[in-house]
């Protein structure tokens, strides 16, 4: 199994760990550690999340205030959003699946 981001969700990813990397150096390379850690348990347990939507689940993660948004397929997970528990609820559901 593997796992694939949706534009808008690498996106997201890609500029909160900036932010947070310009903030105190080091945090970002912390924050891209622990949304990897998140995806490699997910890639070994693909229905450990609580369904949110359908058949999205989110997993909130431990260290910082950001969920992983993602739908579990036979071989790939599909992260639709790595979103921050500030942001409106559910703005992701606009978010196409593949």
């Amino acid at each position: 199994m593997n796992y694939t981001f949706h534009p808008e969700a690498e996106e997201e990813f890609l500029e909160s760990a900036a932010r947070y990397e310009a903030a105190v150096p080091g945090l970002g390379v912390r924050f891209g550690a622990e949304v990897e850690r998140a995806l490699q348990l997910l890639l070994k347990r693909p229905r450990l999340a609580p369904r949110v939507e359908g058949e999205l689940r989110q997993l909130v993660l431990r260290q910082f205030p950001f969920s992983i948004v993602y739908a579990a397929a036979p071989r790939t997970l599909y992260i639709l959003a790595i979103a921050h528990t500030s942001r409106e609820p559910r703005y992701w559901l606009t978010r196409v699946v593949p």
